[in-house]
């Protein structure tokens, strides 16, 4: 994973870092998606950033959003959620394509990719601003420092590893955020 570092701050605006981890996410997706590139370890990266930070965000940010401001309720912090359950489980599919010069691998890229993308479009807009707006700098810093101690210890755990992400999945799939079968789009 060397090829493919995932960046490690450890405090930070919540607003900015999460931008951040998206911005590295989208950076990620293309990488996979590149075969010029060694697409397995861009997957590995991939996966270890997404769970790390989908996990980081429901267990450090949400709560705390849902308390500090006025237009991130539950209804918001709940279809956050779904989402990554989303896209973990359309994650859990590219991770379980053998190779990656498969066409099992380029449609379960492309399908990643859209329930990704869609993700951290409607978070930005929904959850990012309203948060920027209403909670002050110093609520931001040490929900930014609490997330990122948080998404540490998961990157630290290798929850990207396909036994783990088939268990965030296994859980999502029983507490009722997703179906057994994935929709091609969002």
């Amino acid at each position: 994973m060397a090829d493919f570092p995932i960046p490690r701050p450890t405090s930070g605006d919540i607003v900015d870092v999460i931008i951040d981890d998206h911005r590295t996410l989208e950076s990620l997706l293309r990488d996979l998606r590149n075969s010029s590139l060694d697409r397995d370890a861009a997957r590995k990266a991939f996966a270890a950033l997404l769970i790390a930070h989908g996990e980081a965000e429901e267990e450090a940010v949400y709560p705390k959003f849902k308390r500090g401001t006025d237009q991130i309720g539950e209804h918001e912090a709940e279809h956050g959620t779904e989402e990554h359950a989303e896209g973990n489980q359309a994650l859990l599919e590219l991770l379980e394509a053998k190779g990656t010069d498969t066409q099992k691998y380029d449609d379960a890229a492309e399908k990643l990719s859209a329930y990704v993308y869609h993700h951290l479009v409607e978070e930005e807009l929904t959850i990012l601003n309203p948060a920027r707006e209403e909670l002050p700098e110093k609520a931001r810093m040490e929900i930014g420092a609490a997330f990122l101690a948080a998404r540490s210890r998961h990157l630290d755990a290798d929850c990207g590893r396909i036994e783990n992400v088939r268990t965030v999945v296994n859980r999502a799939q029983k507490d009722g955020l997703i179906s057994e079968e994935l929709p091609e789009k969002p």
